[in-house]
């Protein structure tokens, strides 16, 4: 890694250190559930995390609540996503999976804690790195890995493949394959649930490589016009493909972009953090408008299975943000710390986490390829006799 990246790095790292047998989960918990489980549960614990870096706006408290069964949640469902994303890297290089695949490692703590202040009547869109955005909305390994497939039990029926993932009925609209085309349709997410009236928010997620497109300045500017409710979430991992930030960006600030729109940087690598950080700026963005979250986080694959993501970056960088900064890691130790679990418990989590994710994969693999009728379903309403010539010319198909 570059010196300077890597001081920072460290810096970050340095600063943000903080000292069941019952069936696991595929989805996270709405706020309402974690209310609930704070009722419920005696272990209610108070966390200190670092404290957030702000533009015109205060700051979140940096004092967060939260129980054993939130913190269990969190580490079930973040190794969960850590585990498929390493199943989807393995079938990837035994080609069952094909074309594009960008994984997700490294920065779930992104997710799972801005799911838990959220509810699936808000919605989400993001890039192609999706797969764990799709658990994240409720979804199963097994719809994730089916997709990479290209299997007709996938998540969109084998047609998206990595980069096309939806789960519309909890408001997750993919998933998108061009590099910031989903910041604007964010924007307009947001536009329908202020026509609406419905008090939910939309979260537009970019990476630090978008965050540079005039579409996406174009897009605040609109929201800001409007005061929508969005909040436009850069996941700052740091490298846009294998460029780093400081060298892509003049100011590599991403929270203050919205000049006049107010911004929070968060640490994207604790769960708990990005969970009281995204409900005070839920909580702002209803009332106001427009918020930037900048995420600082981090991914340990390259930008994509065709990145070895060591060209531009030493291994000894990625060692040790894992070392320091892993979202996995830091819930273990808050749950063991506190004595809320101890080792065998994590352990027997973990053992039926990898037993699911295993059996996911194989269920995939033998998975039905799609329909040959799926090559032109919702192409026409009315296919008028028409005929698809087939992979010679000789071979005649009847749209039906």
């Amino acid at each position: 890694m570059h010196g300077r990246a890597l001081a920072n790095a460290l810096r970050r790292a340095t600063s943000s250190r903080a000292e069941s047998s019952a069936p696991v989960l595929n989805r996270l918990w709405s706020r309402n559930q974690q209310t609930q489980a704070a009722s419920d549960d005696s272990s209610l614990l108070e966390v200190d995390v670092v404290p957030y870096s702000t533009h015109r706006i205060d700051s979140p408290g940096t004092t967060v609540n939260t129980t054993k069964a939130e913190l269990q949640q969190f580490f079930e469902t973040m190794y969960r996503m850590r585990r498929m994303e390493i199943a989807a890297d393995m079938m990837y290089k035994a080609k069952y999976i094909r074309g594009f695949c960008h994984l997700y490692d490294g920065q779930e703590a992104v997710l799972v804690g801005m799911e838990a202040a959220l509810t699936f009547k808000d919605s989400i869109i993001t890039s192609y790195r999706d797969h764990c955005t799709h658990l994240g909305r409720g979804g199963s390994v097994l719809e994730v890995m089916a997709e990479l497939m290209g299997k007709a039990n996938g998540a969109t029926k084998g047609l998206g493949g990595s980069m096309h993932m939806y789960k519309v009925e909890n408001h997750f609209y993919g998933g998108c394959g061009i590099v910031g085309a989903q910041v604007p349709l964010g924007a307009g997410l947001g536009f329908a649930h202020k026509y609406r009236k419905d008090g939910s928010v939309a979260i537009t997620m970019y990476g630090d490589g978008a965050a540079n497109q005039g579409q996406i300045f174009e897009a605040f500017n609109m929201a800001a016009l409007w005061d929508l409710p969005v909040l436009f979430v850069c996941e700052n991992n740091h490298y846009g493909m294998g460029t780093a930030d400081y060298r892509g960006a003049k100011s590599a600030k991403y929270f203050t972009r919205g000049d006049y729109m107010p911004g929070i940087k968060i640490d994207g690598m604790d769960a708990l953090a990005v969970k009281n950080g995204v409900a005070y700026a839920k909580e702002y963005a209803v009332a106001n408008g427009p918020i930037i979250l900048e995420m600082d986080t981090y991914r340990y694959h390259g930008h994509s299975m065709s990145d070895p993501g060591s060209t531009y970056r030493t291994r000894d960088e990625i060692s040790s943000m894992r070392q320091l900064r892993d979202p996995i890691e830091r819930i273990r130790s808050l749950l063991l710390n506190n004595e809320l679990l101890d080792t065998a418990e994590l352990k027997k989590i973990e053992k039926a986490i990898k037993k699911e994710v295993d059996s996911a994969v194989e269920e995939a693999k033998a998975g039905p390829l799609p329909k040959e009728e799926m090559l032109w379903k919702n192409i026409y309403k009315d296919t008028l006799g028409m005929h698809m010539r087939g992979r010679d010319s000789k071979t005649k198909i009847k749209l039906t």
